[in-house]
């Protein structure tokens, strides 16, 4: 792998639901935002061999001085058949801590880390794409005061909202377009709750309950653990295989925990990773969607092993010529990391399910997809 990766085109507290879409609804139907929007038009990337075939943009989208200064970084790719009428997808990726970078670049976004020769083969955009580092110190986003990184999910999830309206006060050629909010992992739980329309989350975070309870189910139905193992967590836990009762319960939820560690957590049927230092996080019986990893740029993973393509992305996005081509601010972000180590930005969680806001937009007729 060169040093210069490659890149290619490759296609505490709850409140109370109602009180927040009022909020929500108080953000939609504010007068317009004073402009502190910088923008760059991207037409070439470091790595990439020639100009882009897509337009791109980045910038920044200021909060105002209630959040400290607080100044949300994006890319903008729009779509390649008919901008003007496709639909237009917010994206923001999950953590919480992870860039945007990460769905731009290895999962919905048009360009890609190749390791070998490409092939040539490129999809094509359908879909105008907001990539939204979100929350505030999460990829290139950042705040003036440090008080501004003190969110959590119901602020960041308001904060999503007030970028919204910036942009589409400097991009209203988009208002009339099909608008869909997305998130995977952590971002996912936060999606529907400011979702106005449709919205898509994948293999999202819900609520802590249901989420690490279904694990177990999910571990038995893909053969991770025996039928006896399962039985006797269903006997002894009786559903509730975080917080046991008893000793027999906790002794079989210790089982389990060890049997998931054999497995990685991104992709079953793969082989673990040899832990990089330092030593990235699994909360295995916490939340599968809270266990991105972090990997110092001097000894990232093996090569081979699946986390090895998010590696190259550390060189590149913090090269200077990544950053110039990007618009970054200098001083405003010294080191670049595609997921923040946990405990690493003071994050709040305060919102403790997302069920409710799902019921609340399928009942209405909102069109939503969930995937793994």
């Amino acid at each position: 792998m060169p040093l210069e990766p490659r890149v290619v085109h490759a296609a505490g507290h709850r409140r109370h639901p109602a009180l927040l879409l009022r909020l929500v609804a108080c953000l939609l139907l504010a007068p317009p935002l004073p402009l502190t929007r910088s923008a760059t038009v991207v037409t070439r990337l470091p790595g990439f061999d020639g100009p882009l075939p897509f337009y791109m943009e980045t910038g920044y989208v200021g909060l105002g001085d209630a959040t400290g200064g607080a100044e949300l970084f994006y890319y903008f790719v729009e779509s390649e058949r008919s901008p003007s009428t496709d639909p237009l997808l917010l994206w923001h990726s999950g953590g919480p801590g992870c860039s945007a970078f990460s769905a731009l670049a290895f999962q919905i976004g048009p360009l890609k880390f190749v390791e070998r020769r490409y092939d040539g083969t490129l999809p094509q955009l359908v879909a105008s794409i907001i990539f939204v580092d979100s929350p505030v110190g999460t990829g290139f986003s950042y705040a003036r005061d440090p008080k501004g990184y003190n969110v959590g999910d119901i602020s960041a999830s308001l904060q999503v909202l007030t970028f919204l309206r910036k942009w589409f006060d400097d991009h209203p050629r988009y208002l009339s377009n099909p608008f869909y909010l997305g998130g995977d992992s952590y971002a996912g739980k936060m999606t529907p709750l400011i979702a106005q329309h449709g919205y898509l989350v994948g293999n999202p975070l819900t609520g802590d309950k249901i989420d690490d309870n279904s694990r177990i189910p999910y571990c038995h139905s893909f053969g991770i653990i025996s039928d006896q193992i399962y039985e006797a967590a269903l006997i002894n836990c009786r559903g509730d295989y975080v917080n046991p009762t008893n000793k027999l319960c906790a002794n079989v939820g210790q089982t389990i925990n060890d049997l998931m560690s054999e497995v990685d957590n991104e992709g079953i049927l793969d082989p673990v990773c040899p832990s990089a230092s330092p030593k990235p996080r699994r909360d295995a019986l916490r939340r599968k969607s809270l266990a991105e990893e972090h990997y110092e740029l001097s000894d990232g993973p093996p090569y081979g092993c699946i986390k090895y393509r998010y590696h190259p992305s550390y060189i590149w996005a913090n090269d200077n010529a990544t950053r110039a081509a990007l618009g970054i601010k200098e001083g405003t972000v010294k080191e670049w990391i595609r997921c923040k180590p946990k405990g690493e930005l003071p994050y709040t969680f305060d919102l403790p399910s997302s069920i409710g806001y799902h019921f609340k937009l399928t009942t209405r007729g909102y069109r939503a997809l969930v995937y793994r």
